[in-house]
């Protein structure tokens, strides 16, 4: 562990505040609407009646149009079939605007039109959350070669239950899950609620 991790613990730990932990398993998931993007169309998500239908995923991930983030889009793209027949949802939630997720939503290398993305722009969403949020550095493009002025909300997946539990927390900082294992894991596990 850093010295600087070290010394933020420390910190925490002297002012009696507790560290910031992604909600766990069986904790109840906050309900939250965003503006949204699918296919490049805009629209009102609403958690809540996502919920209704079936089990969602909600991932967050740090910035459309970086390496990672593209790999995981374009994974969920590709196995949305699966997540259909097991009868969830997929939304991803970051910190870029809706008009760069309008773009994103319908680039056919990424989220290809299947599912949406929303933006939480002030972050209010990734706090419900108790996701870690790093501000961008001064400077950063995107694979396009476009500015990046936006924070960076911490990759985790959270597998929500129709009772609105989160059933299963994924973190690339906690787990070590690369983009791609967060789509495989949280389909194994909306394919076993599906199978109860």
């Amino acid at each position: 562990m850093g010295k600087k991790m070290v010394m933020s613990l420390a910190f925490f730990a002297l002012l009696g505040l507790p560290v910031l932990a992604a909600l766990k398993v069986g904790e109840m998931a906050p309900d939250f609407s965003a503006k949204a993007s699918l296919a490049g169309k805009e629209f009102n998500f609403s958690l809540q009646d996502a919920l209704k239908k079936g089990p969602v995923v909600v991932y967050f991930y740090p910035s459309a149009y970086t390496k990672g983030c593209d790999l995981e889009a374009h994974t969920f793209a590709t196995e949305k079939d699966k997540f259909d027949a097991a009868g969830a949802t997929i939304i991803g939630v970051s910190a870029d605007s809706i008009a760069r997720l309008d773009t994103f939503s319908a680039d056919p290398d990424y989220c290809a039109g299947k599912f949406p993305v929303a933006s939480d722009a002030d972050r209010t969403i990734a706090a419900s959350y108790n996701l870690a949020v790093n501000p961008g550095k001064a400077g950063m493009t995107d694979v396009r070669g476009q500015a990046i002025d936006h924070d960076f909300i911490e990759r985790t997946t959270f597998v929500i239950g129709k009772d609105h539990k989160i059933v299963a927390t994924l973190s690339s900082k906690d787990d070590n899950l690369t983009p791609a294992q967060h789509v495989e894991k949280s389909l194994e596990i909306v394919q076993q609620l599906t199978s109860k």
